[in-house]
């Protein structure tokens, strides 16, 4: 029997948020609603959750505040925020937050069904057909328990870090197209693209800091095309 996938839910309006919760339940989900950041604060941490989806205007504590807690706790949880705001500003710091996905109120809460289904199915469709390690100059990196180690320190990563590094070594040594990896592993909307590909920049550049302590290791910038992560051939 397939496990049901938890839902955390934070959302401040309470006629909003029984009314997704019932909805959610009915298609085969497990939620625990929350009313404001700080309940639900102080509530993650009691339980293991598949997903995150959290309103950004809330008394007591905002999502975006809510959502750093979270990631201090559970680095790789996927997260959707929910929110009335759509200024670019507001888009571009729900994903400096962490979010997986953005939707503005209001919206189809079919649609919202679906954006659950992509991000799981994502994360799922990776761990089966990515290798289980790789070996990268000097580094080990396991894609499964989302570690990358040199000598005796391993770090481990985010779900973004490692779906991206995971998506950089399937293309070793060649061209990993920008555009490609942007929608494979942010999904944007059309009119998100563009935050999210800063997004992945911001990613890029916490992967070469990672990855700094063999200095035969790079992810290089290919002008116009993407990158292309750069490793010691095995002979």
């Amino acid at each position: 029997m397939e496990e049901k996938i938890k839902i955390f839910f934070c959302e401040d309006d309470e006629n909003m948020g029984m009314l997704l919760s019932e909805y959610l339940q009915t298609k085969n989900f497990i939620v625990d609603l929350f009313n404001d950041g700080e309940s639900g604060e102080k509530a993650f941490p009691k339980k293991k959750y598949d997903l995150c989806i959290l309103d950004v205007m809330m008394p007591k504590k905002d999502g975006f505040s809510l959502a750093r807690d979270i990631r201090s706790i559970d680095r790789e949880i996927p997260i959707i925020f929910l929110t009335a705001k759509n200024m670019k500003t507001d888009i571009l710091e729900g994903f400096k937050a962490g979010a997986d996905d953005y939707l503005t109120k209001p919206f189809n809460m079919q649609e919202l069904i679906l954006r659950i289904e992509a991000i799981m199915r994502r994360i799922n469709g990776r761990k089966e057909k990515a290798q289980p390690y790789y070996i990268i100059g000097n580094y080990y990196f396991d894609t499964h328990k989302q570690e990358l180690s040199i000598n005796d320190s391993t770090v481990k990563l985010t779900t973004k870090e490692n779906d991206l590094l995971t998506y950089l070594c399937i293309n070793m040594n060649e061209v990993l197209d920008r555009e490609s990896a942007v929608n494979t592993i942010w999904k944007p909307h059309q009119e998100f693209y563009q935050f999210a590909a800063r997004s992945m920049d911001v990613y890029i550049t916490k992967l070469r800091k990672l990855l700094s302590a063999d200095p035969r290791v790079e992810i290089l910038n290919v002008h116009g095309k993407g990158y292309k992560l750069l490793t010691p051939q095995i002979a």
